[in-house]
């Protein structure tokens, strides 16, 4: 079927969101009742919790949105806001006049349980991704939901995760939407026990899982009873029922809006709670694997040992259990976008199913964002970079006709660089070329300026008050180490670093191991490359 007017495609796009959503099971239709154990305390919100988070609001845009704002732009120039036409702006402005009122519209909503109408509808703004653009599935369900119910969902929020860390139910193989964590946590912690069982001679393989439509199938009924039994505090999660419970949601496509349709699972991606929610639901995925397994959200991980047939049928017995979870918990995987990775000189290229489906062999795997590929040199991800950052640089050069340094250098900071440099201290590139190919882009970038084109780059950089790639990258290493051995991330930092046991009384105290190595590979991982420079501090 050809749908050609927004209407008409709004209604069609609206229709297939719902098609994925699951049915409500009538197990869990009811309100339950309290598990022993669970306290059922009123939950006390203040003026000034409530004031604090109404001037943290970004009054130029919809709360929310900050993933699709550049697309979200009606054709009057504002923002695309909730159905409750409420714009942030107004609640930043006025944030000391209505603290009050709402921090007892707030209380009386958690502690009744009852959440207002208004707060469980949704704008849904459709977001391509890639591939077809004619296919439904290959567009992102956004919902814009009221900006006040957010302001309340930010305040549970911090409750939530305070109960879940006093319970001590936190997911230590969770790094999305986790303080303190991130991609490079989630790639560096991975592939430091790939990389080291690759030094050590063995045969590695890595298994890509990836769920079909994760947010939006997520079933209400089976979530609600895991929180309960985290020994989450029951009001909370009366409320979260209720703002779950008959929930409504209609797409936004260039000024046209659909029919509303009920939303009778998942949980909305673009609000607040949404996230956390979703890394509760999955909490117990994956805690019977034998092998290596971590999680950014939905993306899920799995390596392992594979030098003999008994340790190819322990990465199965793994694959077994995660297929049964997902079973128990009326979650789908994509069977073609789960793939697995063979790495090891002497691999023998086992083959493994999920469910019926036996898994593809790949070459290469967006990981992330880092394209990672079966040799580990990490050359292709380099390439990659190198591409995008010209191509920005090729845009900004057509694009923009003055050359002034006060122009050109916070450009090139904002939309260059960062390709450079995402996750970095994860792909450090191995190879001399490769450091080469990185700072070409610097170096070109340097020259656009008026007045630098003539002058050697060293001179150049000093100039512009800049740092080469290569010394950003150290001080990024450094950075991270910190984090890993004193900062946020000592949990991990544990695991990954051993404290030197020579440390004489001259010392910090925090000098580090140095640990053998036998590939390239390893002797580039952070883990490694980073430690000498660490103890010379």
């Amino acid at each position: 079927m050809e749908v050609k007017d927004n209407l008409g495609m709004a209604q069609y796009l609206n229709k297939y969101f719902a098609s994925v959503f699951n049915k409500t099971s009538e197990e869990f239709s009811d309100d339950g009742g309290m598990i022993n154990g669970n306290v059922d305390m009123e939950v006390d919100i203040t003026a000034t919790e409530v004031e604090a988070k109404l001037e943290q609001l970004n009054g130029t845009k919809s709360e929310g949105a900050t993933e699709v704002e550049a697309k979200l732009e009606q054709p009057n120039g504002t923002k695309s806001e909730g159905p409750d036409n409420l714009h942030p702006r107004i609640l930043k402005e006025l944030a000391r006049e209505i603290a009050s009122p709402l921090a007892r519209i707030f209380k009386q909503s958690i502690n009744s349980g009852v959440v207002p109408y208004d707060w469980r509808i949704a704008n849904v703004v459709p977001i391509f991704k890639k591939g077809n653009k004619s296919d439904p599935g290959n567009y992102r369900p956004v919902s814009l939901t009221s900006v006040v119910c957010k302001v309340l969902e930010k305040i549970l929020r911090e409750k939530v995760v305070k109960d879940i860390e006093v319970n001590g139910n936190w997911d230590e193989l969770q790094h999305g939407f986790t303080k303190g964590r991130s991609c490079q946590t989630n790639l560096i912690s991975f592939f430091e026990k790939v990389t080291d069982y690759l030094d050590k001679g063995n045969a590695v393989d890595l298994i890509y899982l990836d769920f079909s439509k994760a947010f939006d199938t997520v079933p209400h009924g089976e979530l609600l009873v895991k929180l309960e039994k985290m020994g989450m505090n029951m009001k909370v999660v009366r409320w979260i029922r209720n703002w779950l419970k008959g929930r409504l949601q209609r797409v936004v496509l260039k000024g046209e809006l659909s029919g509303w349709k009920e939303v009778t699972s998942g949980v909305p991606q673009g609000s607040v709670l949404g996230p956390i929610l979703f890394n509760l639901f999955i909490t117990d995925l994956g805690t019977k694997s034998g092998n290596v397994l971590i999680k950014f959200a939905d993306d899920t991980k799995l390596g392992g040992i594979a030098n003999t047939e008994k340790d190819r049928d322990t990465i199965q017995e793994d694959l077994d259990h995660l297929v049964n979870w997902s079973n128990s918990n009326r979650m789908k995987y994509n069977s073609e976008k789960c793939k697995v990775m063979h790495l090891g000189i002497n691999n023998k290229n086992f083959r493994y199913t999920l469910g019926t489906h036996q898994l593809e062999a790949t070459e290469e795997e967006k990981d992330l964002g880092v394209l990672v590929d079966s040799r580990m040199t990490m050359s292709r991800q380099c390439d990659t970079a190198v591409k995008k950052a010209n191509a920005i640089l090729g845009c900004i050069r057509r694009g923009i006709s003055s050359k002034d340094k006060e122009v050109l250098v916070p450009l090139y900071k904002a939309l260059v660089r960062p390709h450079l440099e995402y996750c970095v201290q994860f792909w450090c590139p191995m190879f001399k070329k490769d450091e080469f190919k990185l700072e070409q882009v610097q170096r070109r970038a340097t020259r656009m300026i008026r007045g630098m084109e003539n002058l050697p780059y060293e001179r150049r950089l000093k100039e512009l008050g800049l740092f080469s790639l290569a010394k950003r990258r150290l001080r990024g290493d450094m950075l991270a180490l910190y984090k890993y051995i004193r900062g946020v991330n000592v949990r991990e930092g544990e695991e990954l670093f051993k404290f030197s046991s020579n440390v004489g009384t001259r010392t910090n105290g925090y000098k580090l191991d140095i640990r053998k190595f036998r590939l390239e590979i390893r002797r580039r991982f952070l883990t490694i490359r980073g430690v000498k420079f660490w103890n010379s501090l």
